[in-house]
Parts: C-alpha cells; structure tokens; sequence
C-alpha cells in the first residue's frame, strides 16, 4: 500500500499503528492505533497510569516503542533517528510543567527554536516570537521573565514556542493539570481558538467540557489499549463500555460537570 498517497488524498496528517510500549515488566501501551486528520482535534481521556502521556512522547519520539509505527503526512516518524529533529519540528508538544528557560524572557523563550533549530536570523525570529505571543494574548509580557508570570501565562508562553516552529500537529500534555483552577479558563481558550482556527491537535486532558465542545473524536485508553472512541456526544451519551461512563461520571465529580 502507498500509504504516503493513502493518507495524503484522505486527508491525514497523522497515523499512529499498533505502539506498543514497555518499562520493565510494566507494559504501559499494548497496542493503540488511531488516526487524525487536517484540522481535526482529538481528546484522550483515561485514569492516571493508563498510558497517556507515554503515547504523546512515543509520537514525538521522546519515548521509543518496542513496536509499532508513526507517519507524520505519510512520512514515517518511526525508526528515523536521524532525521528526528525534521519531525520534531513539525510536531508541536506542550508540556504540563511549562518546561521554560527561567534566564530567559518570554520573548526570548518563543525565538530561541527558531534561531538554534531553524537557524534563522535574529530580526525575523523576533517578529515571528512577538506575533505569537500576540497570538496568546500575551504581547505585553515579552520582556517578563518566567518567575514573574502566573502559571496561565507560562503555558501560554509554551503555545506560542510550540507555534513558532509552525508545527503540522500540536501535542497537549494536560496543558492545564498544574494550574491553579481560575488560571485553567485562559489556557483552554487559547487551545479552542486554535482548534477553531485549523490547527491539527491531540490533547491530552481531564477537561471533559473542553472535549466536548471541541474534540471531532474522544479516545478512552484503559490500560494500555483504546477501550472506546467516538465523538462527544456518542463517548458522554451512548460509550461502548460501562468502563468509560463510570470514568466520565467520576471526573465529573472530580473536575466539575461537563459542558452542555
């Protein structure tokens, strides 16, 4: 199969098959397959430990499976260690710990891939910088440095880093996990107005409002493997397994009532 040709006339920016991927004896991913296409947003929900964050990581090769294969535009992510850093680029990831330079200003936070990875002169990483992080909403805040930003603003300073790069697909972390709840609503509204914008994005996260009002798909991993995925309405009315309403219902007490 020309799977470059497949997944190019379908639409597909990304292909994940069959990842498998163990630490030990602990075996954290035994199988996932999905598929996401341009300006698609897809949510994975799941209880801590099922495998989440590990699958994001083995996308952008952070992590490498024992198994399994990845196409980024028909490209194989997968076994390419060498040309890593060209897919790198083109896959955005967004940590929940922010992970900025504290030495550095916002701005200089947001340039500093386009001029150590891009090799691109400092004028025009300047303007690129500035722009996204008017994108955010934080254009006032170039000069700050880390230690004097809410936690909402760092990890609006880690999208606009992510973006800089013009990534094919942008990769979530639970973004808002380590924020303080009145700071979490700023964060998702960037998040939205990208996913409204077009931009490609696998979000990783308990913010079942936000998955329902923006995910075209909601993955449900369970240990390890996809137990259920659909669209919002199918996984929060009608899921396969009484595993995922037990879920859902539970982070609704948790995390607040999802969404209408």
């Amino acid at each position: 199969m020309n799977l470059e040709k497949a997944d190019h006339d379908n639409g597909v920016v990304l292909r994940v098959e069959d990842i498998h991927k163990t630490y030990g004896k602990n075996e954290i991913l035994k199988g996932v397959s999905f598929h996401i296409k341009k300006g698609e947003t897809i949510v994975i929900i799941g209880a801590s430990g099922s495998g989440k964050s590990t699958l994001l990581r083995c996308i952008n090769q952070l992590t490498i499976p024992e198994k399994g294969r990845i196409w980024l535009e028909g490209e194989e992510v997968t076994h390419h260690m060498k040309e890593i850093s060209h897919f790198r680029q083109r896959i955005g990831m967004v940590f929940q710990d922010f992970n900025l330079f504290d030495h550095l200003c916002a701005v200089r936070n947001v340039e500093i891939g386009l001029i150590k990875v891009k090799k691109m002169d400092k004028k025009q990483a300047r303007e690129i910088a500035m722009e996204e992080l008017r994108r955010v909403g934080l254009e006032r805040q170039a000069n700050q440095y880390p230690a004097q930003l809410s936690g909402g603003q760092k990890q609006r300073v880690s999208i606009a880093r992510a973006l800089a790069m013009n990534p094919t697909v942008m990769l979530f972390d639970e973004p808002t996990s380590a924020l303080d709840p009145e700071l979490i609503g700023e964060v998702l509204e960037v998040m939205r107005d990208l996913a409204m914008g077009g931009m490609t994005m696998v979000v990783v996260t308990h913010e079942m409002g936000f998955a329902r009002s923006v995910a075209n798909e909601i993955i449900f991993i369970e240990g390890g493997k996809i137990l259920d995925q659909g669209t919002p309405h199918k996984l929060f009315t009608n899921p396969e397994h009484e595993r995922t309403r037990q879920f859902i219902c539970k982070i609704d007490e948790l995390y607040g009532k999802t969404e209408k």
